[in-house]
């Protein structure tokens, strides 16, 4: 599946999440995308990425944040999803740090820092699974690679801000497997001031590619469900963010506002056991 992609300008680099420079920055090109929107008047302009889902599938409550795993119907047709901004910390080597050139990057366990550095992210037990395919025939693409980064528990992102700027952990690659899975070992992510907790993710044709920075195909973001995220702020550690998410919804997020459904991942766990969190993702 082809399409057009947004070219995205070089952000130049925050210290914190929770500084207005990310914020701005989404704003902006939330903004953007909506102008787009308008323009077109149709879906010419639907990006490239899609989530395979049953036509039947019921609406998600923005509040409640509860997803479900996506599939195909009878037909086998996909659903198109929005592509989203790679906000101000990705890592990638568009903005300043690349931690795609990093010894160790290509991993399923992104909960420690690599090449050198020592830090573990503590925090409650999140497994993400992937299954990426083919937008026009929802079949597997194995082969492929995922590169996902997130905030840690205090809403910092390696190798950004300041209290962690040198260390890498909640980075990863994975190469997806011949179903086109692929699954990394994280924690939940905190939610800090301004945006609904999420995974950021880039998909590569290869892992080559996805090493080298070279020719993503597509950028995403995970919305995660609130009722996940309820039960896991409630634990030690994540005390600001039981502030933060009470001051935002999906329908507020300047990311998610127009419309998430197809981005929130199917979530099974506990606090004790730790989570999962599924998506079929179509490219």
């Amino acid at each position: 599946m082809s399409a057009s992609r947004f070219r995205r300008p070089i952000i130049s680099k925050s210290h914190h999440p929770i500084d207005s420079h990310g914020l701005v920055e989404d704003l902006r090109i939330m903004s953007r995308r909506r102008m787009f929107g308008l323009i077109a008047g149709s879906a010419a302009l639907i990006p490239a990425i899609a989530s395979c889902v049953t036509s039947d599938s019921s609406s998600t409550d923005a509040d409640t944040g509860s997803g479900s795993d996506a599939g195909t119907d009878s037909s086998g047709t996909c659903e198109a999803i929005p592509e989203e901004t790679q906000g101000p910390y990705p890592g990638d080597g568009t903005n300043g740090a690349n931690a795609l050139v990093l010894a160790g990057i290509v991993r399923s366990d992104i909960t420690t820092s690599i090449a050198g550095a020592t830090g573990v992210a503590e925090g409650v037990p999140l497994t993400v699974t992937l299954t990426i395919v083919d937008a026009s025939t929802c079949e597997p693409l194995a082969g492929h690679a995922v590169y996902i980064w997130h905030c840690d528990r205090d809403g910092n992102y390696s190798m950004y801000s300041a209290a962690v700027a040198d260390e890498n952990y909640l980075r990863g690659v994975q190469e997806t497997d011949s179903s086109g899975v692929v699954t990394f070992t994280t924690i939940v992510p905190a939610c800090y001031s301004g945006r609904w907790p999420h995974i950021h993710f880039e998909i590569y044709t290869s892992v080559s590619e996805a090493t080298s920075g070279a020719n993503k195909i597509a950028t995403s973001q995970l919305a995660l469900p609130k009722t996940m995220c309820d039960a896991v702020y409630a634990t030690s550690g994540y005390e600001a963010s039981v502030t933060n998410l009470g001051r935002i919804t999906l329908a507020t997020d300047n990311v998610f506002s127009d419309g998430a459904t197809l981005e929130i991942p199917a979530v099974a766990g506990s606090v004790d056991a730790g989570f999962t969190a599924t998506l079929t993702v179509a490219v």
